[in-house]
C-alpha cells in the first residue's frame, strides 16, 4: 500500500476492499499496524449526530440507578478529562487509531492502572453505542508492587492505642474484614446478639453528600460473629460510630506516624484479615464469604451455605485473636 504525502501534516492511503475503494487520512505518516487498525475499523461513513462526550453522559444518566455513587463520581471525572478532538467527535467517526493517540496521550501523564481505568470507560461507552466496534487498543502494563501488609506486632500496638477512643470499636471491625464505608453505615439494629449484619454502606453521591445506600455487590451482603468482648463495647457504648469513612482514615494515618509503623491502608486490614485467617488453615471459601469478596454465581452460592452455621462463624473469628 502506497502512502501519500498531501501536505506537511496530511497523509492518505487507498485500499481497494470488495471492489471498493476506500480512502484512509491520518495527520501523521502512519505505521503499517496504523493502517491495518483503519483497515479493520473502516465504516460506510454512518454519521450518528452525537458526540462521544454526548454518549458518556448519556449512558451515566441512563445507569444511574445500578451503579455505585463512587463508580459515577469516578466516571463523571474521567468524562472532563477528555481530549477535545476525542469528546467533540461524531461516535461514528471515531477509529480505532483516535483510541490508541487518546491513550498513548492520557498514559503520559497518568499511571497504568488509571490509564487502563479511563481506556475501560471509553469502551464501555462505545460498545453500548457501537456494539459492533472492536478495540484492539495496546495498553500500558501494569507493574506489580508489594504492599505492605501490617503484622501482629502492628496490629496489636495500634488496638492498644484506640483503646478509650472513638475508633477502637471501628479498628477492630476493620480487622474483620470490614470496608470503612460498611462500619461506617452500622447501627445497633445491625447487631443482633453476637452477629452483625452487613448490607449497606456510607458512600458520596454525585453531588459529594454522605447517604446510606446497599451494599455494592451480592457477596459484600454478609454477617458475621462478634466475640462478646467487642459486643459489650458496642453496648456500653450504645452505638458503633457516629462518624465518617475519611475520619477513620485520618486516624490511622496519625496513629501510625505516632508508633511509628510503616504507613498502610484501612483496607490493608482486610489483606491482613484473609492472609491471619488464611494461615490459621481457614478454608477460601469461608474468608470470601467473611470479607464479602466478589466471585460467580456458583461460588456465591457455596460461600453462603458454607457459612450458614454461626457456631462455625464464631470459631473462625476467634482465630483472629481479637
Amino acid at each position: 500500500m502506497k502512502i501519500e504525502k498531501r501536505s506537511k501534516n496530511s497523509y492518505r492511503v487507498r485500499k481497494m476492499i470488495d471492489k471498493k475503494i476506500y480512502t484512509f487520512n491520518f495527520d501523521h505518516k502512519p505505521t503499517q499496524k496504523e493502517i491495518m487498525y483503519a483497515i479493520e475499523n473502516r465504516k460506510e461513513n454512518v454519521h450518528y449526530g452525537y458526540t462521544l462526550i454526548n454518549c458518556a453522559n448519556n449512558y451515566i444518566k441512563i445507569k444511574s440507578n445500578v451503579l455505585s455513587a463512587s463508580t459515577l463520581r469516578g466516571y463523571n471525572g474521567l468524562i472532563k478529562q477528555f481530549s477535545d478532538n476525542l469528546a467533540n467527535k461524531d461516535i461514528g467517526d471515531i477509529t480505532q487509531i483516535d483510541i490508541q493517540v487518546e491513550i498513548n496521550e492520557y498514559s503520559k501523564t497518568h499511571s497504568p492502572k488509571s490509564t487502563r481505568n479511563y481506556h475501560s470507560f471509553i469502551s464501555t461507552v462505545l460498545a453500548l453505542y457501537r456494539p459492533d466496534f472492536v478495540l484492539k487498543t495496546t495498553l500500558p502494563k501494569i507493574m506489580p508492587k508489594e504492599d505492605y501488609i501490617p503484622t501482629d506486632e502492628d496490629i496489636q500496638a495500634i488496638k492498644e492505642a484506640a483503646v478509650g477512643t472513638e475508633f477502637q470499636i471501628p479498628f477492630l471491625l476493620a480487622c474483620h474484614g470490614l470496608r470503612r464505608s460498611e462500619i461506617c453505615a452500622l447501627t445497633l439494629d445491625d447487631l443482633e446478639g453476637n452477629t452483625l449484619h452487613i448490607n449497606k454502606a456510607k458512600v458520596q453521591d454525585s453531588n459529594k453528600q454522605w447517604v446510606i445506600k446497599s451494599t455494592k455487590t451480592a457477596s459484600s451482603t454478609r454477617e458475621i460473629v462478634l466475640d462478646d468482648s467487642i459486643v459489650d463495647l458496642i453496648m456500653e457504648k450504645g452505638y458503633i460510630f457516629n462518624g465518617y469513612p475519611n475520619q477513620i482514615y485520618k486516624w490511622l494515618v496519625k496513629t501510625q506516624k505516632e508508633l511509628n509503623i510503616e504507613h498502610f491502608s484501612l483496607h490493608k486490614l482486610r489483606h491482613y484479615c484473609v492472609s491471619k485467617l488464611s494461615a490459621e488453615g481457614v478454608p477460601d471459601v469461608d474468608i470470601m464469604a467473611v470479607v464479602g469478596y466478589k466471585t460467580d454465581h456458583v461460588m456465591k452460592q457455596t460461600y453462603r451455605h458454607s457459612m450458614a452455621d454461626k457456631t462455625k462463624k464464631k470459631e473462625i473469628f476467634k482465630k483472629l485473636g481479637l
